[in-house]
């Protein structure tokens, strides 16, 4: 299996700002390429959401730069923040997916940043 990091924890800490956490050192290029993520809604596409639940993962509806950016929170390249140009939504579940960042020092990893412990999964405030 390739190495990759994987997100651990997602966690919004403005209307329009999320917190991203790795487990290991990212690749900082593919680690703030908006178009690496998607973040799904149970009310679909709209405010930081740019899918639905049931929508399959395409270039088409990833986040786009006129909606976000993603930078560092740190120098660890672990951290990053997302910050939305509209708020998320009150109330609403979002699931964070980014795919596509490479470890630290590696570049071309093809597959998805999450996994079956990661804690994608944020409640709009």
């Amino acid at each position: 299996m390739v190495p990759h990091p994987v997100l651990t924890e997602v966690r919004q800490i403005a209307a329009n700002q999320v917190l991203l956490v790795y487990d290991q050192r990212a690749d900082f290029g593919s680690a703030t390429r908006i178009s690496n993520y998607w973040i799904r809604s149970n009310k679909g596409a709209g405010g930081a959401a740019s899918l639905g639940m049931g929508e399959a993962l395409t270039a088409a509806n990833a986040i786009r730069p006129e909606a976000a950016m993603i930078t560092a929170a740190d120098n660890t390249n672990t951290r990053f923040v997302i910050t939305f140009r509209e708020r998320a939504l009150t109330g609403v579940t979002h699931i964070v997916l980014p795919c596509f960042v490479s470890v630290e020092g590696m570049t071309g990893y093809g597959g998805a940043n999450w996994g079956p412990f990661s804690r994608n999964v944020f409640i709009g405030m």
